[in-house]
């Protein structure tokens, strides 16, 4: 990637120089929910690199990626099959020391290629008309502290964070907000205040939002702003003890911010 949220993809050429009519294409494909068809597609043409046996692809920033995974494969010729990508070295430093987007944007578009579980090459996009940056979080005294930033909407008015009990009928519990300018706020969870809200008592899962200011829509905190694609096992928080039971901060498998509360 490079300091412009380009990303090339270089590849080996599959079968060697070829003529311009049977030039290899790059795929990507939004992977779909499991068991539906894949209905999201985007193609780009392949150019052989000069004096290399090599193909190369620019994937510009816009139009921007819809939320999700996107697979990479080859489409050889359109009487071949299409092959699905492995990856090779990714340079990303780009998404660590470029940079920040403006926090007036909107919508935050992000794109970080990364390793699929099973060995192969996608890209993980994530498209948001505002978004809640989580940053530092400190773990200490039976509290979580988080700091943050507000992207595509501003601090107003009865700007809060809340809490949401995952599950049907989940409860919310408001914690207090500290703005320290229009877009950059911190805040305190304590794990006894989740396990006193009425209904909110024993093992659960709390996702963590903001409220930008009263009667705003809530906007989901995550961490999307820098080269991880999948966060969950990387960043991993202390377990604190409460009342029998465990808490800690943790990112789920979308690098969202919530709070796990399980069986000491």
């Amino acid at each position: 990637m490079d300091g412009e949220n380009r990303i090339v993809v270089r590849l080996t050429s599959p079968g060697g120089p070829a003529a311009p009519a049977s030039r290899p294409r790059l795929l990507l494909r939004l992977r779909p929910p499991k068991g539906q068809p894949e209905q999201v597609r985007r193609v780009f043409e392949l150019e052989p690199v000069p004096g290399q046996d090599r193909w190369q692809a620019t994937l510009d920033p816009a139009p921007a990626f819809e939320e999700g995974r996107w697979d990479a494969y080859v489409l050889p010729s359109p009487d071949e099959p299409r092959r699905r990508l492995l990856p090779g070295v990714r340079d990303l430093r780009a998404l660590v020391t470029g940079r920040a987007p403006d926090s007036t944007r909107s919508p935050v578009a992000v794109r970080i290629p990364y390793a699929t579980l099973d060995g192969y090459f996608a890209v993980r996009a994530w498209l948001r008309a505002t978004h809640a940056e989580a940053d530092r979080i400190r773990v200490a005294d039976g509290a979580a502290t988080v700091r943050g930033r507000l992207f595509g909407t501003e601090l107003d008015t009865g700007a809060a964070v809340l809490l949401r009990r995952r599950g049907k009928g989940g409860v919310t519990r408001e914690a207090e907000l500290t703005a320290e300018s229009d877009h950059a706020f911190s805040f305190t969870v304590g794990y006894r205040d989740l396990l006193s809200t009425p209904g909110g008592a024993g093992p659960a899962v709390w996702d963590v939002f903001v409220r930008p200011s009263a009667g705003a829509p809530p906007v989901r905190m995550a961490r999307l702003l820098d080269d991880l694609a999948d966060r969950k096992k990387v960043f991993v928080y202390p377990d604190t003890a409460v009342d029998g039971l465990t808490a800690r901060p943790y990112y789920t498998v979308d690098n969202e911010l919530s709070v796990e509360i399980t069986p000491g």
